[in-house]
């Protein structure tokens, strides 16, 4: 299945997809946010798949919506109504209804997210990476959260998100000042990972992801990412509750069983995520 405004591409365990309008800095349309949504579950539910990369085609990772939509709405020449079929829980994901927001699904996709960050990323650009499970960013990568500088607000859960990855001074700082920040600040502040050459960037990243695909239980990653992100609702109590039950059903899996086969017979594992 091709999309309008996305590349999706599945190798070697590994599910690249890329925003795909590079002529306008892959600017944010409705048609990206509902062919990235169907991409992203398409990705969650193929056995094939392991782990996930978003990045952006040409030099930018997302310049924000595309101006024009903002200005039809500004006009009341176009509709403002942006709901979308809230998406089926996937097999393994997170199923609180936090993660099924319009723009809040990814902590609900049962497979890892890296988002490789090309070059500009601002407004709901900045926005969408967030909501991955890390980010590596290219040197040549600026931030902005841009929404101040248009008269709008914090969107799409940034004001949840964006302070516990980088503090709330911080978080501050960037929503209301609106200003543009590089990638060493980035790394800097705890929003990325990593950053990295922009010619290394995509092979650094997909080296990451055939380490998640080769070497790891898919099952641990799934039950991993759904226990961490849940727990920003939990008490210490609960979480612990969680994984001890979580732990039980681990001992009956298939993947516990090679997890210990292949470390005592000192061989690559070969896990199957059952």
């Amino acid at each position: 299945m091709a999309y309008d405004t996305v590349l999706y591409d599945v190798a070697d365990r590994i599910c690249t997809i890329a925003l795909n309008r590079p002529e306008k800095l892959n600017a944010w349309t409705r048609q990206m946010h509902i062919d990235l949504k169907d991409a992203m579950h398409r990705a969650g539910a193929d056995p094939e798949v392991r782990a996930i990369i978003l990045t952006g085609a040409g030099r930018g990772f997302c310049a924000g919506a595309d101006m024009g939509g903002l200005q039809a709405i500004g006009a009341g020449g176009g509709s403002a109504d942006r709901s979308t079929k809230a998406a089926q829980a996937l097999q393994g994901g997170s199923t609180l209804p936090e993660f099924k927001m319009s723009y809040s699904y990814f902590p609900a996709i049962p497979k890892f997210i890296i988002a490789a960050i090309n070059g500009p990323a601002a407004g709901l650009g900045f926005v969408i990476p967030l909501y991955a499970d890390l980010r590596f960013a290219g040197e040549s990568a600026v931030f902005t959260t841009a929404f101040a500088q248009r008269g709008l607000i914090a969107e799409h859960g940034v004001s949840w998100l964006l302070p516990r990855l980088v503090g709330l001074p911080a978080a501050m700082d960037l929503l209301c000042s609106a200003r543009k920040f590089r990638a060493p600040e980035a790394l800097a502040l705890g929003l990325v990972s990593r950053v990295i050459p922009d010619d290394k960037l995509m092979a650094e990243t997909r080296a990451y992801a055939t380490l998640l695909a080769n070497t790891v239980s898919p099952r641990s990653v799934t039950v991993m990412k759904r226990q961490i992100w849940e727990a920003e609702f939990q008490t210490l109590a609960e979480a612990t509750t969680q994984a001890n039950h979580e732990m039980e059903l681990s001992f009956q899996t298939a993947d516990f069983k090679e997890g210990v086969a292949h470390f005592l017979e000192k061989r690559a594992a070969r896990f199957t995520g059952q």
